[in-house]
Order: structure tokens, then sequence, then C-alpha cells
């Protein structure tokens, strides 16, 4: 409930507050009083595109400010909570600024917030009628739900039954659709895989096998080389070529004469000791050098071999890995790949059994939702046109019309009008559901796009609402021009159904009518006062003698007619009766 509405320099208001409680609000005041930039500023709260031009010469900016009282158990509370905003004591601050370069900001609960949180948090907390807000009523799929809002738990719960088989078998044909229709790609992708491995396998690859044979292979190629550098080595270290000058030879002489003065100089110990060394391991250089060149032995099959298995190996590296060792990583990965590419067959089989048997469920769904639609069709019709006759239409007719489409490729459903049938499927059923108005006699039946003036879509809109108020109302509705071409009679009776209303539900409403406004529970004056250079608005509750003077000023245009007073007590007295009475 919105307990609270503060507006600065907004359009001819200053600073203005409006405080509003629980029932039927009465928003009046002369024309051009600034009751419609009440509402703008209530617009803008609830996240309405914000203009520099509803900026008050000499402001900087427009401020609008809430006080909404929710339900701390509520949607509403913890969608707040979840966006991070504060509730003190079950009251949800919010505030709106547009500033005069157009910028916008938003606070809820203490918190910045993106507009478009408001405009969410609206959807739940108030319903603006007006002019300009009756287009929503006009679309198919708000039609559909206030039908379905109408329909109660019996068509609440078809609903529901319908949407979660909806819901199953849309996830059936996606997994249907995806194994079909990637059956080829994955048994392209099968093939490639198996070849792929039945190359590898073929070739039986070792990890590391590549590079031992390249070594191979080039110590194979250049045995002859390798031979004759170890035989001129060995002929050096051991004189076969030139007796007595070779290197072991000239390192005993050496050896020996330190060998001689060994004892007397322990550096020179020391030299004689690493001279030592150095000839055992020469000897052994010499004596392997012997037996590398020995063992050399031109090969040529095993390297025209060892080049042949190098090339398969290469052939592999070059389709699926740099090395031998990624080759056999893509063959491991491959196998666990391929065993996921079967069962394609069993599969598709088991999907395909699903998908009819949900079929077959969800067209037993839908005919039991439309079914209860077309029941709650034939009562809401009554009940919207029992309502508009006592609105000033008194030859209005509503119809509610549940009509299905047929499509072939649809779902095929029975016990529908004409008989078992294939029609166009959604995630509301196989309805089409659309509001009719019939708006005097002679006329024919008309979509309310076509059939509605403006006055006519907001009595229609309040008779769904008064009709609508025992199910699960918004906390707030607020009403804009809704008594456009009512007087009379029709007007005491639009009072009284806008404070049946606010049995359930806050009500704002601004009106011209005294009719309507003496129905309310509180009554709003806007005033405005014009000192010759600044024009402010004020917002003042009236009671008593001063809410007699506004009727009476409504009534005769004179806020001092005794006639015009005397009425006014009248119209108290008749809406308090009636009120008393239901």
């Amino acid at each position: 409930m919105l307990e609270e509405l503060r507006l600065r320099g907004l359009g001819v208001i200053d600073d203005a507050v409006l405080e509003l409680g629980p029932g039927f609000t009465a928003i009046t005041g002369e024309t051009g009083a600034g009751k419609t930039m009440v509402l703008t500023g209530l617009g803008l709260l609830l996240g309405a595109r914000g203009e520099s031009t509803l900026v008050r010469p000499g402001h900087d900016r427009v401020e609008v400010e809430g006080r909404i009282r929710l339900d701390p158990d509520g949607g509403v509370a913890a969608r707040a909570t979840d966006a991070g905003a504060a509730l003190d004591d079950g009251v949800l601050i919010v505030a709106r600024s547009v500033s005069a370069e157009g910028r916008s900001r938003a606070h809820v609960g203490g918190r910045a917030m993106p507009v478009g949180v408001l405009a969410e948090l609206a959807d739940d907390l108030v319903t603006v009628h007006g002019q300009a807000d009756q287009r929503g009523l006009l679309r198919p799929a708000v039609q559909r739900n206030v039908l379905d809002t109408f329909g109660g738990a019996l068509v609440i719960e078809a609903l529901s039954r319908y949407r979660n088989l909806f819901s199953r078998l849309s996830t059936v044909q996606a997994q249907l659709l995806d194994v079909t229709t990637r059956r080829r790609e994955r048994a392209q992708e099968a093939d490639l895989l198996r070849f792929g491995l039945g190359e590898i396998d073929a070739i039986a690859p070792l990890t590391d096998e590549d590079t031992a044979l390249r070594l191979e292979i080039t110590k194979l190629a250049h045995v002859d080389a390798l031979r004759l550098s170890a035989e001129a080595a060995h002929a050096a270290l051991s004189g076969a070529e030139a007796p007595g000058q070779d290197a072991l030879t000239l390192l005993a002489s050496a050896r020996r004469a330190l060998d001689d003065v060994r004892g007397r100089d322990e550096p020179l110990d020391d030299l004689a000791t690493r001279l030592a060394e150095v000839c055992y391991l020469l000897s052994d250089v010499t004596a392997d050098l012997a037996a590398y060149a020995e063992a050399l032995e031109a090969d040529p099959r095993r390297l025209e071999a060892a080049q042949a298995r190098l090339g398969q190996l290469t052939s592999l590296t070059r389709k699926y890995a740099p090395d031998v060792a990624g080759v056999l990583g893509w063959a491991d990965d491959a196998r666990t790949r391929l065993g996921g590419l079967g069962g394609d067959d069993e599969r598709v089989a088991e999907l395909t059994a699903e998908h009819e048997e949900l079929l077959g469920e969800l067209a037993a769904a839908a005919a039991e939702l439309s079914r209860g639609r077309s029941v709650a069709a034939r009562r809401l019709a009554d009940a919207a046109t029992g309502e508009l006759t006592a609105l000033a239409m008194p030859h209005a007719q509503v119809q509610v019309d549940v009509r299905q489409r047929d499509d072939a490729g649809g779902l095929l459903v029975e016990g529908l009008p004409g008989g078992q049938r294939r029609v166009a499927f959604g995630a509301s059923g196989v309805d089409d559901v659309e509001l009719l108005l019939t708006p005097h006699a002679g006329a024919g039946p008309r979509p309310l796009h076509r059939g509605a003036s403006g006055g006519e879509l907001s009595r229609v809109m309040l008779a769904l609402e008064v009709v609508l108020a025992g199910g699960d109302p918004v906390p707030t509705f607020v009403f804009d021009e809704v008594d456009a071409g009512v007087g009379g009679r029709a007007a005491v009776e639009l009072g009284r159904r806008l404070a049946l209303l606010a049995r359930t539900s806050q009500v704002i409403v601004v009106t011209h009518l005294p009719q309507v406004a003496a129905f309310a529970d509180s009554h709003l004056v806007v005033r405005k006062r014009d000192d010759g250079c600044v024009t402010t608005t004020g917002v003042r509750s009236v009671t008593g003698a001063e809410r007699l003077e506004e009727l009476s000023r409504m009534l005769a245009g004179l806020p001092d007619s005794a006639l015009g007073r005397g009425h006014a007590e009248e119209l108290l007295a008749v809406a308090s009766a009636a009120k008393q009475s239901g």
C-alpha cells in the first residue's frame, strides 16, 4: 500500500505531500490545478520514462519520493531485498529524480538502482488505469490472463498442469532434435575417429620411438666417417702410425720422471698423482676407440627400415599431434569419444516414444484447460456486463471469446468445438482469448481496440477490476479519467463500484465528479495559488465542512452555494448509506 507521495519541482507543483491511507482516496481540484502532475509523479515513481520538460522552472530537478508498506513475507519484499534494498519496519522507501538535463536516478530502500527495478516492483504493487494506460487490456495475452485469474483455482491448476507438460515436451523435443539432426554429423565424426585409430593401431607407435629412430638413422648414415674418425684417434693415442711418439708413451715418460722425485715436494706429488690418473683414463679411451671402430658396420637394410619406420611415424604426427606422445594421447581421447557417439538409434527410439506419450498427455490437459476457460468466459462476460449496466452503459454487453486456430502441424485435441482437431498450441494452451464489446443496442460485438472509446475502456477495466477483486488483487489501483462521459445516477453507481473495489485494495481516483468523490474514505484537494510571479500547488486532506465546500464547488461551481452545500450533504449521506449496505 502506498502511504505517502512527495513531489518537488514537478510541473506546476513546487512542493506537495500526499498522505494516503487504505480504502478509497479521491483527488479533486480545479482544472489546471495539477492533478495530472500528481499521477505523472506517481508514474515516475513506478519507473515511467522521465523527461527534462517535467522540471519546474527555478528547480534543477524533479524529485519524487514514496513510502510503500509491504508484506515482509511477500514476493515484492523478497525481490527488493534480493536487489539490495532495505525495509524499515515493513516500509520500502522509493525515490526518483530527473534532472533538467534529462538524467534520471532511482533509489530503492536506500540503494541506488536501475530505473527498470522500479518498473519490475511496480508490476505487483500498483495498477494504473488512465486514458494513456489502457493499451495493456487490448493485448490478447493480457485478456487471457484476466480470464485465467477470474477462472480461479480450477483454471489456474489446469494451466499449471498444462505448462508442466509443455515444459517437459519442449525439453524432449530439443533433445530429439539434437540427436536426430546431429546423427549424421556424429556418424561422420565416428567414421573419422575409427579411421584415425585404424591408422595409429596399424603403425603401433611406441613412446619416444621417433626420437630414438632419428638418432639411429644419423649413426647409420655416417658409419664410414665415424669409423675413420675412431681409428685415426686410436692410432694417434696408441702410436700405430708413429711408434714412440704416441700419447701413451709420452705420458708414461712424464709419469716416470715425476715418480723419481716422489716424496720430496707435496705439490709435485699431487701433479704426479693427477698424471697417473690421466694415463689410466687415456689407456681406457684408447681401448674403447679400438672396440668402437671394430663394432661399426654399415647396414643399408637397417638404415632403409629405420627411415621407412620414421616416415610412418611422421605421417601420424602430421595428422594428429606434434610428436608420437601426442599421437598416443589423441588415440586415447578418440576411443573415449567414440564410445560416447554410439547408441543414437536406441536414444532416438526412447525419445520418440516419450514424445508421443507427452503429446497425448498435453492434448488431454489442453482440452481440460480449454473447457475451464470456456465456463469461466461465460461467467466473466455475465459479471462484467452486469457491472457495465450500472456504469452508464445499460445496453453494453461484454463477450469473452475463447477459440482455437487450426494448424495442420499442431496438437491433436479431442473435445473442442467441432470435434477432434489439430490446433496451434503454445506455453499457455491452445486457446486464443479475446474480449469483445457491444457498446450499445444495434451494434455488433467488436474487439476492444475497435469498439470502445477511451471512457468506455476505462469503465470496462473498472468493471473487470470489480469482478476480479475477490481473487488476488494488486494492492493499489489508480484511476484517472474513469468518469469520462458519466454523470447523474450512473456517476453515483460508479462511485459505489470504486468503493466496492476499495474493500480489498487501496484505490486512488482522480475525478471531476462529486458523486464519485463522495464515496471516498479520504478526500485530497489539489489547490493552485497564483501570486503573480510563482505558481505553487498544495495538496490538502479535507474533512467535514471543508469537504462539503469542495463537493459544493464541484457540484455548482460555487463553494459558498447553499443549494450546492445541501446537495453535497445529500451525496455524502447517500454514499455513506450505500457503503454500509454493501
